[in-house]
C-alpha cells in the first residue's frame, strides 16, 4: 500500500467500509481522496496558551494547501503547553505533549503531519513526538508578536518586564505608569518577539531542516504568516509522496548545524535541554562538550535582546534565519537535507541580510565566540550552562562566599530581608530546583538582584542554580547544574559562607571545599522526599533523565537500533 492510512480505507472490507462511512459523516467525498495521502494538521491551540492564539487562521491557511496539492487534511488537538498559565512549568509537561503528538500519529491514518506550535515547549515537544513516530512532518510557528510601545520607548516582552520590574521595585516608576507597561507589554498574540526560548526554537527548527526557509521568524499578524502556512500544506503532500522523513532531515550533521544558529543568534540556554532531547530520540548522543566546542568556534552575530538591541521584527527585516545561515555558511554542513526536498546549501542560495546593525558580519561580529558556554568542575561534574553573550564582562572571573537557598520559596521568603548577609561579591546559590526537585526544572535561576544591593548601584550577580532561566533574562546566571541537588549532587551540600569559583575562560565551576568536608557532608545527606505520590509528576520524578540528557524519560530515549523503531498498531475492530 502506497500510504498507511489505506490500511483503514481499503484494507479488510468491513473496516474499510466503517472507516470511509466515518469519513462520509463528516461530509466528506471518501472518493475525491482515493489514493491520496491523509494529512494531520496537530495543532496546539488553546485559549490556556496565549502564544498559540493565532493558529485557528493558521490550520485553515495550511488546509487550504493540503486540498490544493490533493491531500485529505484532518486537524486535531494536542495538549498545549502555555509558558504564562502553566505551573510550575510548562517544562514538566514537554514530554507528555510528546507522548500525546506520538501517540496521535501511531494509532491513527495519518501518513504525514504539520505541526503548528508557537510557544517555548511546544516547538521541542512536537519535534520529539515527531522524531520518534519519524512520518513525514514539517513544523510551522504562529510567529512572534508584534513590538509594543510605551512612553515612546519600544519595549520586548519578558526583557523589558525584567528591566522595569526591578526599577519599580526601587521605586523609579509609578505605580500608573507600571500599569501602563503592562498594557503595552503585550501588544497581541504570538510568542515572545525577543530572542527568547520561543524565537530561538522556531529559528532552531528552521535551521534543523524541519520549517521552510524564512519562515520562523515572521510576525504573527502578517499576511506572510499565511502565505507560508498555505505553502507548508502543500509541502507536505509533497512529502508524503516522497516518503520524506525526519530521520533524513535531522541528522547528526543537521543538529550541529542548529547548534552552531543557536549560538549565532545568542539564543536561549533551554535550547540545549531541547536539542539534547530531540536528537536523542532520533538515536543521536548529544553531548554538552559538542555544544562547547562548536560556540567556540561560532561567532555571536544576532544584535536581538536580551543580549543585544532590537525585536524579533527588524530581525526578521534583516533577513531572519537564512541570512545568519549565510555568514556562517563556511562551518555548516550544507549537504543536510531540509523539508524542502533540497538541501540546507541549496536553500541558501540568495540569502543576504539587509541590515548590518542586526545580523552583523561573520567578519565582524558582536563577539568572536558564540553565546553561551559549558561549564564543568566538581560542582557540575556533568555540566552547566551559562548565556556569556548576557553577562556581566567582570564577573567572567569571580570567586566570592555562597548566600544559600535550600528552594525557590526560600530565596522568595529572604531575598529582600534586610539581614540577608550579601554583598556585590556574593554568589545566590539556588537549591532543589531542577528536573526531579520540583519536579519539572522551572525557569527559577534568575534569582532577583536584592534591592538593597540594586539601591547602592549593583546591577549583577553571579547566580548558580539547578534550575533554568527563561529565554529573555540576562545576567551571569549559571543553569542546569548537573546533577541536580534532589539527584544528589554537590549542589545540594553548598552551604552559605562557602567560597565558590566560577572561570568562564577555563570554563570552570568549583566549590572551594576540601574533598574531606565535601565527603562527610554527602555522607549526612538525604534528599527532600517529595509531595508527588501518583499521578504523572510521580511518572515524571521516577523517570527523567537529568539537564546533561535532555530532561526526557529514560523509556522514550532509545537505547539502540531496535528501540528506533516506530510500532505501528494493529489495524482492527476497536
Amino acid at each position: 500500500m502506497r500510504f498507511r492510512s489505506a490500511e483503514w480505507f481499503y484494507g479488510r472490507d468491513e473496516l474499510g467500509f466503517q472507516h470511509r462511512a466515518a469519513l462520509r459523516s463528516m461530509g466528506l467525498d471518501v472518493e475525491r481522496f482515493k489514493g491520496r495521502p491523509v494529512i494531520g494538521i496537530a495543532n496546539s491551540w488553546s485559549e490556556l496558551n496565549n502564544c498559540d492564539m493565532n493558529l485557528r487562521s493558521v490550520a485553515e491557511a495550511v488546509k487550504r494547501g493540503v486540498i490544493a496539492a490533493g491531500g485529505l487534511p484532518l486537524e486535531f488537538p494536542t495538549i498545549s503547553l502555555g509558558e504564562e498559565f502553566m505551573k510550575p512549568t510548562a517544562m514538566l509537561y514537554r514530554n507528555l505533549m510528546a507522548m500525546d503528538l506520538e501517540e496521535t500519529l501511531r494509532a491513527n491514518p495519518i501518513d504525514a503531519v504539520v505541526l503548528l506550535c508557537n510557544c517555548d515547549k511546544t516547538v521541542p515537544a512536537q519535534l520529539m513526538g515527531a522524531a520518534s513516530a519519524n512520518l513525514p512532518a514539517i513544523q510551522l510557528n504562529g510567529g512572534p508578536k508584534p513590538s509594543g510601545n510605551w512612553h515612546g520607548i519600544e519595549v520586548g516582552s519578558g526583557t523589558d518586564m525584567w528591566k522595569y520590574w526591578d526599577e519599580y521595585r526601587l521605586g523609579k516608576i509609578s505605580d500608573s505608569d507600571w500599569q501602563e507597561l503592562e498594557r503595552c507589554i503585550s501588544c497581541g498574540v504570538g510568542a515572545c518577539n525577543v530572542m527568547g526560548t520561543a524565537s530561538t526554537m522556531a529559528g532552531i527548527s528552521e535551521a534543523l531542516g524541519m520549517m521552510l526557509p524564512g519562515s520562523s521568524s515572521i510576525s504573527a499578524t502578517e499576511a506572510h504568516r499565511l502565505q507560508v502556512a498555505e505553502a507548508s500544506g502543500r509541502r507536505i503532500v509533497e512529502m508524503a509522496e516522497q516518503d520524506l522523513r525526519p530521520a533524513q532531515i535531522m541528522t547528526e550533521g543537521a543538529f550541529e548545524n542548529a547548534i552552531r544558529v543557536c549560538m549565532a543568534i545568542g539564543g536561549s540556554t533551554n535550547a540545549i535541554v531541547h536539542l539534547v532531547a530531540i536528537a536523542g530520540r532520533l538515536g543521536i548522543d548529544l553531548q554538552l562538550a559538542r555544544f562547547d566546542e562548536l560556540s567556540r568556534s561560532t561567532p555571536w552575530l544576532a544584535n536581538v535582546k536580551p543580549s543585544g538591541r532590537y525585536l524579533m521584527a527588524e530581525f526578521h527585516a534583516a533577513g531572519g534565519i537564512p541570512a545568519v545561515l549565510q555568514e556562517i555558511s563556511p562551518s555548516l554542513r550544507t549537504e543536510v537535507l531540509t523539508v524542502t526536498g533540497k538541501t540546507l546549501g541549496e536553500n541558501l542560495a540568495g540569502a543576504v541580510c539587509y541590515n548590518r546593525d542586526v545580523i552583523w558580519p561573520a567578519s565582524a561580529p558582536l563577539a568572536r565566540e558564540g553565546a553561551i558556554a559549558v561549564l564543568r568542575g566538581n560542582l557540575a561534574p556533568n555540566g552547566a550552562i551559562l548565556k556569556t553573550s548576557a553577562a556581566s564582562d567582570h564577573l567572567m572571573t569571580h570567586t566570592g562566599k555562597a548566600v544559600v537557598f535550600e528552594n525557590y520559596q526560600d530565596m522568595l521568603n529572604r531575598i529582600e530581608h534586610v539581614d540577608l548577609e550579601v554583598t556585590a561579591t556574593s554568589v545566590l546559590v539556588l537549591k532543589n530546583s531542577g528536573p526531579k526537585g520540583v519536579p519539572g526544572m522551572p525557569e527559577w535561576g534568575s534569582i532577583p538582584i536584592p534591592a538593597k544591593l540594586q539601591r547602592a548601584g549593583v546591577k549583577d550577580l553571579v547566580r548558580i542554580s539547578d534550575a533554568r532561566m527563561s529565554g529573555t533574562s540576562y545576567g551571569t546566571v549559571v543553569l542546569h547544574v548537573c546533577p541536580e541537588a534532589a539527584a544528589g549532587g554537590l549542589l545540594a551540600i553548598v552551604r552559605t559562607g562557602d567560597q565558590i569559583r566560577l572561570n568562564v575562560t577555563g570554563r570552570s565551576l568549583d566549590l572551594l571545599v576540601s574533598d574531606a568536608e565535601i565527603e562527610r557532608r554527602l555522607v549526612s545527606f538525604q534528599p527532600t522526599a517529595s509531595e508527588h505520590l501518583r499521578g504523572y509528576p510521580r511518572l515524571y520524578i521516577d523517570h527523567v533523565l537529568q539537564a546533561d540528557q535532555g530532561c526526557d524519560f529514560d523509556f522514550l530515549r532509545p537505547k539502540n537500533a531496535a528501540e528506533l523503531r516506530f510500532v505501528a498498531p494493529v489495524v482492527g475492530r476497536s
